[in-house]
């Protein structure tokens, strides 16, 4: 299967190719030539464990990739993974489910794409004959820097180089990565926000000059933000095992529409639900659930998409982002694929900040999305309640996710099924969350998972516990403009 540009002047002859590259020539992002329709083997899939159910999805675009070498690198991937089952489906009420993508490693769903990634990767740099080492760079919120770092440490072939924004994580989140172990990675903090780390990073894979000069030392860029197909495609296959894990518990019959709110700051996670539904599978409606930074609440609502406004720093830091990647490739299908319209709509958005749709595909994406947002106040609220109500203890980004699919419910009561997907273990917010369901301020995060745990009756992850004792290794900050000469001197480093 051939892979094209969403701005339309390169392509790939095949995933492979897509994947080892992550970022097209032009600036753009690799999208299949065509969207296979699994919709016929919904049915054979009802029996399969998750693994078997990722390497079939995954595999209809993966053409060249040997069937049996990817179907042992999904259950190797996922063997990690709490119980041995890497997306859950819990009940939380009568027609309220929650998809739990936070039982890997790194306790993020993240953790699904890129502990599969290093296979896709290596074996496409395989397959379409790239021998140098790859440098992997990663501008990330909170949850992908450490999911790749943790995927990807001393992995042969491959250096890892992750940007954060100083002051944009988590503690935990923080700590995670600064802690992290491996001779083949490097973690920088960045003095501003997620899009000034995001930005920094696409502007080198687009600089024709830094590319040659990594060239001299036998290193080529790539990519493991989820602008690489390769850490989109993982993503796509636990929306269908889901919807396989409702009809086999009676929830649904199999057929039915089923609904899917998911929060929402790069836009990856919930264009795999829509490209889902382009395979076939029975999606309703994908609600977008925004924090404070609603850039995209109200770009759906109104057809506009403007970052041209004050930037929030959130106790859901993985949302707080202005500028939307994946958002390109929804709009190249918006546009009718037209690669120059969207190539058009991307330029207009770096000069001013800001483009719009026209009616028609302001229809068309009304049509497919329901989107709202949810500001500080009421997701602490959320999370006492869901605690408090239902019994279940959730992450601020889920509460997120949580408030607006109740406001989505409530306008339309004759909905569907809805399952929210929930990205992060609360864990990883644990002074938040405790604050949220008792009141209680606690400045060492540490001791709140402590209290979180006596009071919540959840055990405190390993993985969260083990970071009392680590040795922080990467306590850089730098100024968004030495990205450049970091990159380039972990590069030439040996």
């Amino acid at each position: 299967m051939r892979f094209i540009s969403t701005r339309g002047k390169c392509f790939a002859e095949n995933a492979a190719q897509a994947i080892t590259k992550g970022l097209a020539e032009d600036g753009g992002l690799f999208v299949p030539e065509s969207f296979p329709d699994v919709a016929g083997e919904l049915k054979s899939m009802l029996k399969m464990d998750y693994a078997e159910r990722a390497a079939l999805i995954i595999g209809k675009f993966l053409e060249e990739y040997d069937k049996g070498e990817l179907l042992a690198a999904c259950k190797t991937a996922y063997s990690g993974f709490e119980e041995g089952d890497a997306a859950p489906v819990v009940k939380v009420d009568d027609d309220l489910f929650v998809l739990e993508l936070f039982h890997g490693p790194t306790l993020a769903f993240k953790d699904i794409a890129l502990t599969l990634l290093p296979y896709l990767l290596r074996k496409g740099a395989t397959l379409s004959g790239e021998k140098e080492t790859i440098l992997i760079l990663v501008a990330t919120s909170g949850d992908t820097g450490k999911a790749a770092l943790e995927g990807f440490k001393d992995k042969e072939g491959v250096k890892i180089c992750v940007f954060y924004p100083s002051e944009g994580v988590s503690d935990m989140q923080k700590l995670q990565m600064c802690t992290q172990e491996g001779a083949n990675v490097n973690v920088v903090g960045v003095k501003g926000n997620f899009d000034d780390c995001q930005t920094a990073v696409k502007k080198i894979f687009t600089s024709a000059e830094i590319k040659e000069k990594l060239k001299t030392e036998n290193v080529v860029l790539s990519s493991a933000n989820s602008i690489n197909f390769g850490r989109l495609v993982p993503q796509i296959a636990y929306y269908f095992s889901a919807y396989c894990d409702l009809v086999n518990a009676g929830e649904i019959t199999l057929g039915d529409n089923v609904d899917f709110t998911v929060p929402t700051g790069n836009f990856g996670n919930i264009l795999a639900g829509f490209y889902a539904k382009k395979m076939g599978l029975p999606v309703g409606k994908l609600v977008c659930a925004s924090n404070s930074n609603n850039v995209l609440t109200e770009f759906i609502l109104s057809g506009t998409y403007d970052a041209n406004r004050e930037f929030f720093k959130t106790m859901s830091p993985s949302m707080d982002i202005l500028i939307s990647s994946n958002l390109e490739r929804l709009i190249f299908e918006l546009a009718g694929r037209d690669s120059a319209l969207t190539a058009a709509r991307m330029d207009e958005l770096k000069k001013f900040g800001k483009y719009s749709l026209t009616k028609k595909e302001t229809n068309a994406l009304e049509s497919e999305f329901f989107a709202d947002y949810c500001d500080e106040e009421e997701c602490a609220a959320q999370i006492n309640e869901t605690f408090t109500e239902q019994g279940y203890l959730c992450d601020p980004h889920t509460a997120v996710a949580l408030k607006v699919a109740g406001v989505y419910c409530d306008e339309n009561t004759n909905s569907d099924k809805m399952v929210v997907l929930s990205t992060a273990s609360p864990y990883k917010f644990s002074q938040n969350v405790l604050r949220a369901v008792s009141g209680k301020s606690v400045k060492d995060a540490f001791s709140a998972a402590e209290m979180l745990e006596t009071l919540s009756a959840v055990p405190v992850p390993a993985q969260i516990t083990q970071l009392k004792t680590k040795e922080k290794r990467f306590l850089k900050v730098i100024d968004k403009a030495d990205t450049v000469k970091e990159v380039c001197g972990f590069a030439a480093k040996r």
